[in-house]
């Protein structure tokens, strides 16, 4: 599909999306969101796709927030509808059966951390800030971000992040497990490539149930029910069977997903 707002390179298995408004510092607006929506449905569909990268376009910003030209105009009724369609397209994102990695490459702030929030894995260049200053313009995350920041860093950083409305640096983000790893504004996307290639080699059917059980931790599933459920799942698969072949005949598996 032709999309106004993003471009699509698909590669051996791996899709990278990447928000194109540069001159908006890649603010999400409603088409953006929409044309994620679509994206990432059809990266769900799409059985050729076994991982994701999404990234900012230029090297200033991931997301520096929502359009504000569209935030102004809300009212208490259509609010609710903007916040509870943004959750939804990140909901959709953190449940991807396949892994979802966030290239951070400069600012991610307000629903842009909320987007990084909602991706599994997150990569940081050494110029990337963070923050959820939403208390600035008098409102509050609406996208997920009080809800997922806690998970990661904690209570009372939390509180701190989205009181204050302060941005924290990536080297920070890193040492309070808002982030797996800080690299150069050069080296991001190869070493999230690298790094989602790794994935790539695992077995499919098995990735897809570790990301499934790692969200039922923090849902209001069973987290150990699902777990066992899954283990039980996957001891089915031909994987399974290649997976433990391979390594009893001291080569690399060639897993098919099935």
């Amino acid at each position: 599909m032709d999309y106004q707002n993003l471009l699509l390179e698909k590669n051996d298995g791996l899709l990278i999306i990447t928000i194109n408004r540069e001159s908006k510092l890649n603010a999400l607006n409603s088409k953006t969101l929409g044309e994620l929506k679509e994206a990432f449905q059809i990266a769900y569909d799409d059985d050729s796709v076994r991982a994701v990268i999404i990234t900012g376009k230029g090297q200033k910003a991931f997301v520096a927030g929502a359009d504000i030209s569209e935030l102004k105009d809300l009212n208490e009724l259509n609010a609710r509808k903007f916040s509870e369609e943004g959750q939804e397209i990140f909901n959709g994102i953190e449940n991807c059966t396949k892994p979802v990695i966030a290239a951070v490459n400069g600012f991610a702030l307000g629903g842009g951390c909320e987007l990084a929030l909602a991706c599994h894995i997150r990569i940081a260049s050494v110029n990337a800030k963070f923050g959820l200053p939403e208390v600035t313009l008098g409102i509050i995350p609406g996208y997920g971000g009080t809800q997922r920041l806690p998970l990661l860093v904690g209570k009372g950083i939390a509180n701190e992040m989205i009181l204050t409305g302060e941005m924290i640096t990536a080297e920070r983000a890193q040492i309070m497990n808002l982030v797996n790893l800080v690299v150069s504004q050069e080296d991001l996307l190869p070493k999230a490539i690298e790094m989602a290639k790794k994935i790539l080699n695992k077995a499919p059917i098995a990735v897809s149930h570790v990301i499934d059980c790692i969200n039922a931790s923090h849902s209001s599933k069973n987290g150990y029910q699902t777990e066992a459920n899954a283990f039980s799942s996957a001891i089915k698969t031909e994987d399974f069977i290649e997976g433990t072949a391979a390594f009893l005949e001291k080569r690399k598996p060639n897993f098919q997903g099935k």
